[in-house]
């Protein structure tokens, strides 16, 4: 007859090499694993939803410049207002298409072309949000600027403000956000689409962090501190249409 300590080691060997005990604690740390992965991307979406501002608000305070990221509704407009309003002394479009000029410009903003004929540059180099930074570093170096008013769309602000921020880390950056007309019609939550733009661009937003954390350097990225930059075209200016 089996002494008591006997039968329970007995039992707890015959547990370990019961297959299903396996798969069972295999399951249970999977879930774990998963509800923690959910959880830590819930609040960081909680987060990145922080940083992404509901209304549109004049400046602070003015800066030496104000760049502009093409890709949205009324942000080239909104930039040159800010410039009409003397929140800076010179206006970079960044990410102009290539085809495209300032007589393209004017035909859409019929009342810039006195800006645009004194104070405004063209990059026409970048194609992203990265080489919109890039391009943004040479821009400003070469006019001698120290700070910046960065005009994009609020759901692009957080990661448009990681990569500059991360290209430019001496430079002051004042980010205006641009609201569109459909964030202002309807809670973002009730809309399909704003919900899938917002989970896409955040995806982008904890990618480029990740990469921040791992030097930085790719393809239209910006080179680790230290690194001499690649040469590249500088920006079309007024004076070079």
């Amino acid at each position: 007859m089996l002494r008591l300590s006997e039968l329970r080691l007995h039992l707890t060997s015959r547990n370990r090499d019961d297959p299903s005990t396996h798969w069972r604690l295999r399951r249970r740390v999977a879930m774990l694993v998963v509800l923690a992965v959910v959880l830590f991307a819930g609040l960081g979406f909680v987060d990145f939803l922080s940083k992404v501002p509901p209304t549109e608000a004049r400046p602070a305070r003015n800066a030496d410049g104000v760049v502009v990221l093409t890709g949205g509704s009324s942000r080239v407009s909104d930039a040159l207002d800010l410039l009409s309003a003397g929140y800076g002394k010179r206006l970079l479009i960044s990410g102009v298409h290539p085809t495209n000029g300032y007589t393209d410009i004017q035909r859409s903003l019929p009342d810039s072309q006195h800006l645009l004929a004194c104070c405004v540059d063209l990059d026409r180099s970048a194609v992203n949000t990265r080489s919109n930074a890039t391009e943004t570093r040479r821009w400003a170096q070469e006019r001698g600027f120290h700070s910046l008013i960065v005009v994009t769309s609020n759901y692009h602000m957080p990661r448009a403000i990681v990569e500059l921020s991360y290209a430019m880390p001496d430079i002051d950056l004042i980010p205006f956000a641009v609201v569109g007309d459909k964030w202002r019609e309807e809670p973002w939550w009730t809309s399909g689409a704003a919900l899938r733009l917002l989970l896409s661009e955040y995806a982008k937003y904890l990618f480029a962090q990740t990469r921040m954390a791992f030097g930085g350097v790719g393809q239209g990225g910006v080179p680790e501190t230290g690194s001499p930059p690649a040469p590249q075209a500088k920006p079309a200016t007024a004076s070079a249409r």
